[in-house]
């Protein structure tokens, strides 16, 4: 038998992903954009209700505020998605809630002098002010890196090495939202992940009309299925006796949203009151600021391969983190509760569906409005048990990591040097902020417990997040282990074309902003 050839064991690196239906500037028609965007509404519902559902409660709010706040975080996430997608990086992210701003959020939420007010409802008002001005203050970070270009000056240290791990555990540091999730209600979650995979990958060849129906809308169709089977157990009494903590998992009446939703409500900024200002929240909510910041540049890394683009030039790159510190301002204007960062599950979306077009995102953003200006109809879909989502978490997060380790095609797998550092930068990125998590649970307050809160709610914010930690590690090692002597095994020679914006015919295509604007700011 004839040895094989190099390129019969090997696949030349690509530019652009491959096998997508629909790039970022190519659009389905109408009806299909339209099931699709409100498909991608859906999955924002997730993060958007869990975000308030598990932090109104420790301020002193009721069910009453608990949907206030959900409709006031869609509404922003709508405009913040449609900012993003017309002057940002015009990549097709959702721009929602995140994560990363629980820590400083919390640490406000037992500050003494809050904790000491009787009243529940002043105490939430309060509290929601002081969240707000820290928000305010904080999101001068985004605004003042993302415009002055400092973030396009920052990203010339990357690699496409240096962002592997970066990328990766964008997908893999938000493993504890998944599956654990999904254990906590197994007839729900269990057959919810099954359906996914099944319609969204094995009968993805099944055609209705020229369309893989059960491939483009299995997140649609899983959800309605697994939904009337949850309200089915719910409304036969098959959790009656069950614990407290089971019965608010599995069953879909206990969300109490709809029947505290208001039919019509418009949020408007200021509407909890003025926000106040103290410095050592706005400091411990700059870090958040900072771990949204390195979290959404590797998700837009991550949109712009399954969107079938060239990977976003430093300055536009720099633009998009400018927007988004204009979403976390409106964040602290509206009182959400949260910042803003990339929908990473949107992200994952994109490749499930294999449609990265920019139109379906900005109709999933007007439903977004749509919904939360009619509270009672938006609340029927946020009651969906959160279980649900996490089943389609662990396929979507999973799928925004494997783009990240994508692109080692693109760097020599063959040398330790490069095995070193992704090693290293991956290792420590998913087990610090597991040991800080651990330490949080044991001890009810972070490794960092110092007499400043401040500095400690600045460390414990930055060592919870898994692309933080990786970002620190792998591009400190990436940029003093034998860099010079290096650069073509950290995939240097394919990532420079990409860094300026005429470097690459083809960002003209995909980044030039919309209604002749490039006029006046002139692509660098």
């Amino acid at each position: 038998m004839a040895a094989p050839k190099p390129e019969e064991i090997s696949f030349p690196p690509m530019d652009q992903l491959q096998g997508l239906e629909y790039c970022i500037d190519s659009n389905p028609s109408w009806g299909e954009a339209i099931a699709l965007g409100f498909q991608h509404y859906i999955l924002a519902l997730g993060t958007a209700v869990m975000i308030p559902s598990f932090l109104v409660p420790l301020m002193g709010g009721t069910d009453g505020d608990k949907v206030r706040v959900v409709q006031t975080l869609l509404f922003v996430e709508g405009i913040n998605t449609l900012l993003q997608t017309l002057f940002g990086t015009r990549l097709p992210t959702v721009i929602g809630g995140s994560y990363a701003f629980m820590v400083p959020i919390i640490s406000i939420i037992h500050d003494t002098s809050l904790m000491s007010i009787e009243d529940n409802h002043v105490r939430f008002l309060n509290t929601m002010r002081a969240v707000q001005g820290a928000l305010i203050v904080a999101s001068s970070i985004q605004i003042i890196l993302g415009y002055s270009q400092m973030w396009a000056i920052c990203s010339r240290f990357f690699s496409p090495l240096g962002m592997v791990p970066v990328i990766a555990l964008v997908g893999f540091g938000l493993f504890d939202r998944g599956f654990p999730v999904v254990g906590r209600c197994v007839e729900i979650g269990i057959p919810m992940l099954i359906l996914f995979i099944a319609f969204s990958q094995y009968l993805k060849n099944f055609l209705t009309k020229q369309l893989p129906i059960l491939e483009r809308f299995a997140l649609l169709i899983s959800i309605t299925v697994i939904w009337a089977y949850a309200h089915l157990l719910t409304a036969s009494g098959a959790y009656k006796h069950r614990p407290e903590l089971t019965q608010l998992n599995c069953r879909t009446d206990k969300a109490n949203l709809i029947s505290s939703a208001p039919w019509i409500k418009i949020p408007y900024p200021l509407q909890w009151g003025a926000p106040t200002f103290d410095a050592g929240h706005a400091f411990g909510m700059m870090a958040a600021v900072l771990v949204s910041l390195i979290e959404s540049t590797g998700a837009y890394k991550a949109a712009s391969r399954l969107a079938s683009a060239t990977p976003p030039p430093a300055h536009v790159l720099s633009r998009g983190i400018g927007w988004q510190g204009i979403g976390i301002l409106l964040n602290g204007l509206f009182g959400t509760l949260s910042g803003s960062t990339v929908s990473v599950e949107n992200v994952g979306l994109l490749g499930s569906t294999r449609v990265g077009s920019r139109r379906v995102i900005q109709i999933s953003a007007g439903f977004m409005i749509f919904f939360s200006i009619l509270g009672k109809f938006g609340a029927l879909f946020a009651s969906i048990p959160f279980t649900i989502f996490a089943a389609v978490y662990c396929v979507l997060f999973g799928l925004v990591a494997s783009v990240g380790l994508s692109f080692l095609q693109f760097t020599n797998m063959n040398s330790m040097r490069n095995l070193f550092i992704v090693g290293v930068a991956l290792f420590l990125g998913l087990s610090v902020p597991e040991y800080f998590r651990e330490y949080t649970a044991k001890a009810l307050h972070g490794p960092a417990h110092t007499r400043g809160g401040w500095f400690n709610d600045f460390l414990n914010t930055i060592f919870f997040s898994s692309p933080t930690v990786a970002l620190l590690v792998a591009v400190f090692l990436d940029n003093t282990l034998d860099y010079k002597d290096s650069a073509r095994d950290r995939g240097m020679p394919w990532w420079v074309k990409f860094r300026t914006f005429k470097g690459d015919s083809r960002n003209e295509e995909f980044y030039t902003l919309p209604f002749n604007l490039n006029r006046f700011f002139p692509p660098s």
